[in-house]
C-alpha cells in the first residue's frame, strides 16, 4: 500500500534542562523514501531530538516543517496522521492482547465511538504480517518478551499509513534474525515513499541499511552523509572513542567497536583509600 509523499524538515532545534542544553542547534532533514539514521553515543541528544520534533517536550525551540508546512498549525489528528512515532519505551499499561494494541495506532483514522471500520481492522491485519507477529495477535501483550514487543509497537506505528515515521531503537532485545527483518522493512517502507527516521546502535546495520547518517555528539550534529563518509575510523575515535575493526568493502562492510582507548578514560578516583 502506499503513502503519501511528505518531507520533513526540522531547523535548529535546541533544549534545556536547567539551563544545559540536551540538544542545541541541531537541524535536520528527511526526504520522502529515505531511511536516515540518527547514530552517536548515549546521552548525544538523539532520542531527544526526536521527542522535540513531535511535540512530546513542548518547550524545546526551532521549527518543524512537513512540506513548508509549520507543524505547529497542524491539528492534533492531523499531527497524528501525519508523523508515526514509535518510542524507545515499550510499556503498555491497559491488559491488551497484541492485536488490540496495534489497533491503537489507528486511532487517528476513527471517528465518533464507533468500533473499527473494515479498513482499520485491514490495515492492522497487514501490519502484524508485515512485522512477522500475527501468531502474537492474541497473545496478552503483558506476557510478551521485549523483542515481541518491539514487533507489536512497530505494527502499531506502522499501520497508521503516515508518511513519516520516526523510530526510536527500533531494534533493540530482537534477536540478528528480527534485527534484519525490521530494518528490511523499513527499507521496504521508504521504497514505499515513506520517509523514515531510526535512532540505532547498530554500526554494521546503519552502514548496511541507511541511506544517509547523521552523528551526533555532545547535542551536535558532528557528521552527516552516506554511511561511508560518516562512519570512518576518525569518527569513531572522536565520537564514540573506541578502537574500530572494519571488515570487508563499501557494500558489504562490518564496523566493530572494539576496544575503549585510554586517552579517554577517566580519571582514577583518588577520593577513596579504601577501608
Amino acid at each position: 500500500m502506499g503513502v503519501a509523499l511528505m518531507r520533513l524538515d526540522a531547523n535548529d532545534m535546541t533544549f534545556r534542562v536547567k539551563g544545559c542544553a540536551v540538544i542545541d542547534g541541531v537541524s535536520c532533514h528527511v526526504a520522502p523514501g529515505e531511511l536516515v539514521g540518527l547514530i552517536g553515543p548515549n546521552g548525544a541528544g538523539k532520542s531527544t531530538l526526536l521527542k522535540s520534533i513531535v511535540g512530546l517536550l513542548p518547550h524545546a525551540e526551532g521549527t518543524v516543517l512537513l512540506d513548508g508546512r509549520p507543524i505547529a498549525v497542524l491539528s492534533d489528528r492531523e499531527r497524528a496522521r501525519t508523523l508515526a512515532y514509535l518510542p524507545q519505551e515499550r510499556h503498555v499499561e491497559w491488559g491488551l492482547d497484541g492485536r488490540s494494541v496495534v489497533m491503537l495506532g489507528r486511532y487517528p483514522h476513527r471517528r465518533g465511538f464507533g468500533g473499527p471500520s473494515r479498513a482499520c481492522r485491514q490495515a492492522v491485519e497487514d501490519a502484524l504480517a508485515e512485522v512477522g507477529a500475527g501468531g502474537l495477535a492474541d497473545r496478552p501483550f503483558s506476557v510478551m518478551s521485549g523483542g515481541e514487543r518491539a514487533r507489536i509497537l512497530l505494527a502499531r506505528a506502522l499501520c497508521l499509513g503516515a508518511p513519516l515515521l520516526l523510530a526510536d531503537e527500533p531494534i533493540t532485545a530482537l534477536d540478528p534474525y528480527h534485527q534484519i527483518q525490521v530494518m528490511t522493512l523499513l527499507k521496504r517502507a521508504a521504497a514505499r515513499g515513506m520517509g523514515v527516521l531510526v535512532v540505532m546502535h547498530d554500526l554494521t546495520l546503519a552502514s548496511r541499511f541507511m541511506d544517509r547518517l547523521i552523528l551526533m555528539d555532545g547535542g551536535c550534529v558532528v557528521a552527516e552523509g552516506p554511511p561511508h563518509a560518516v562512519l570512518t575510523p576518525a569518527n569513531m575515535t572522536s565520537v564514540y572513542r573506541v578502537s574500530t575493526v572494519f571488515a570487508g568493502d563499501e557494500g558489504h562492510r562490518a564496523i566493530v567497536p572494539w576496544d575503549p582507548l585510554p586517552q579517554f578514560a577517566p580519571p582514577p578516583d583518588e577520593s577513596w583509600d579504601g577501608p
